[in-house]
């Protein structure tokens, strides 16, 4: 079997799923569906996240595997988050101070609850 392509050779766009099958009854589902954040990524970065869960996630036993340094490997991870999508740096996933004091505001006048402002909060 081929491995599914998840962006279009000839103009490099993501591409998407329109057809469905079941092997097992026949039974076929059309529409248009997404490959998903994985299928954002390129083949070299399909091989580089698998390389990355085999080692559990830690670059230094994927640096004498793939023989690359550990920047290069940082660098090329920071890539994978980027192409599936994911905010990088220090900041990513913190909120703003004046956010902060509105989710406040709104859980004190009651138009939030505190599980609702507790969801908002986490980010920081």
């Amino acid at each position: 079997m081929n491995p599914m392509l998840s962006l279009c050779p000839v103009c490099g766009e993501r591409l998407s799923i329109r057809r469905l099958e079941c092997r097992n009854c026949d039974t076929a589902i059309e529409g248009q569906f997404d490959l998903g954040r994985l299928g954002r990524l390129t083949p070299e970065q399909l091989a580089f996240v698998e390389t990355f869960l085999r080692c559990e996630g830690k670059l230094s036993r994927m640096e004498p595997e793939l023989n690359l340094s550990y920047p290069t490997l940082r660098a090329r991870l920071t890539e994978v988050i980027q192409a599936m999508g994911f905010p990088v740096g220090p900041e990513a996933g913190r909120i703003g101070e004046e956010e902060r004091h509105q989710i406040l505001e709104d859980l004190a006048s009651g138009k939030i609850s505190s599980e609702e402002a507790m969801r908002l909060l986490e980010t920081e």
